[in-house]
């Protein structure tokens, strides 16, 4: 890989700040662990977007999409290619009437306290999720009862050759924690989300409500991804890992949180593969014990 020709072409696309060369993906992942990319670009346009895939495409650089990285996991030996983030460089949020149309890289917080402002209810179970909007949709992200699926009209994507098509609801196949994007290889562009007029007070107090449950239960003085392991059928993971005695297990930088054992946290000095080890001896326990297999919710990405 010729990465001065690379970056010669990536000149031609996008401006010069929005290019990293060897960039530690610790500071763009709120795991706060990871190798370098070989280069990390933000697009500010849809054509800029469009215009960096058509050109990895023709050229065979491998690239991957990401957002905030609030549920990513990258290993210590970095990422090939080019990582294109959408995060604060594609965040637009407007609202008319009950419609709420924002662009991937939005947070979830910052849309559910546009929708409060709005006197708009049906979004405060995602306003305390620390993730984008692109990220939510590709997982149908949830919490408290509520889900993406529910407050979805359309999608906006592009495929892997720039082209841009729009998906309703339906089209989107929402399922637990996954969707069309599971399985298909496209890239959120925004979305139009449909919410219901309510009473602005009844919304902060959901809200803050929420905020607080998630306060006391979860090990946010922590770099995390969130909940590590997806919810298997019948089963809650963070019981079964509590009942397997590993609350509070150390290993090196990572540990199972002794505050809720459904998440693995960096408590400090973690290495992605400390992080990992810890994550295969929870599965490992959990499935000798019980013979249930753990998956991972959190997206393992890059090399060794």
């Amino acid at each position: 890989m010729n990465k001065e020709f690379i970056y010669i072409e990536l000149l031609n696309i996008l401006d010069e700040e929005s290019i990293k060369v060897d960039e530690p993906m610790k500071k763009h992942i709120s795991f706060r662990v990871g190798g370098p990319a070989d280069f990390l670009v933000k697009p500010r346009t849809e054509e800029e977007l469009s215009n960096v895939i058509k050109f990895a495409k023709k050229e065979n650089i491998p690239f991957m999409v990401i957002g905030n990285g609030s549920n990513l996991l990258v290993k210590d030996g970095g990422i090939r290619g080019i990582v294109i983030e959408l995060s604060s460089n594609f965040n637009d949020c407007e609202i008319e009437g009950n419609i709420v149309k924002a662009q991937s890289g939005a947070l979830l917080a910052i849309i559910g306290r546009n929708a409060m402002k709005n006197s708009l209810t049906g979004f405060e179970f995602a306003a305390g999720i620390p993730g984008t909007l692109g990220g939510a949709l590709a997982m149908n992200a949830g919490a408290y009862g509520g889900e993406m699926k529910q407050v979805v009209k359309s999608v906006r994507l592009m495929d892997t050759d720039g082209n841009i098509l729009e998906l309703s609801n339906k089209e989107m196949k929402f399922e637990y924690r996954k969707s069309l994007l599971t399985t298909k290889d496209y890239v959120v562009l925004s979305a139009v989300l449909e919410l219901q007029p309510g009473n602005i007070e009844e919304i902060k107090e959901t809200m803050a409500d929420y905020a607080n449950r998630r306060s006391t239960k979860q090990p946010l003085n922590f770099p995390s991804a969130g909940s590590t392991f997806k919810r298997p059928e019948g089963h809650f993971a963070a019981k079964l890992i509590d009942d397997c005695g590993l609350r509070g297990l150390t290993l090196r930088g990572a540990q199972v949180s002794d505050k809720h054992c459904g998440f693995v946290v960096n408590t400090g000095e973690a290495t992605a593969k400390d992080i990992l080890d810890l994550m295969f001896v929870v599965k490992s326990t959990v499935n000798a014990k019980f013979g249930i297999m753990l998956e991972e919710e959190v997206k393992i990405l890059g090399e060794d």
